[in-house]
């Protein structure tokens, strides 16, 4: 049964496919900052050490809501690696770098992730998606954020 409120099933679709691809780029995000985490060493570790823990636990906790908004739409959320891989647009990292080309690199993936995440915003605009703008609208805010703050350190 559905009433004349609800959206679309297509736009349901639409939104939950746009946000299993911000989902992907998150969870591969939030797997290699929790990497850089453990790994980061240099002049600056204790700065980003507690820099790159603040952000993985903001992305662990975002792929929670992320995935559960998609099924709230009605679909199944993404949960495996490969999965998360196939619809990401960021790669892994299995090597070690330097402090500062790990920021280089973090900065580079969320910028990514923004990208994703905009186009996510215009397919909710245009299905008429309130409630996935209001979630990915703030995922933006907070990584245009931590964006500013990684490129402050490599000043």
């Amino acid at each position: 049964m559905s009433s004349n409120i609800e959206m679309s099933q297509e736009g349901k679709k639409a939104c939950a496919e746009a946000l299993a691809k911000v989902l992907g780029d998150t969870y591969v995000l939030y797997l290699k900052t929790h990497a850089f985490h453990w790994n980061v060493e240099g002049r600056s570790f204790r700065t980003l050490h507690e820099m790159f823990e603040e952000q993985y636990r903001d992305l662990w906790e975002s792929t929670d809501e992320i995935a559960e908004r998609i099924r709230a739409l009605g679909e199944y959320a993404p949960g495996s690696y490969a999965k998360f891989q196939s619809l990401a647009s960021i790669k892994d990292n299995e090597g070690v770098p330097s402090s500062d080309e790990m920021l280089r690199e973090l900065i580079s993936d969320n910028e990514a992730t923004v990208r994703t995440i905009r186009s996510a915003i215009a397919t909710a605009e245009e299905h008429g998606d309130e409630a996935s703008i209001d979630l990915l609208t703030g995922r933006l805010s907070t990584l245009e954020k931590q964006i500013w703050m990684m490129k402050s350190i490599l000043k």
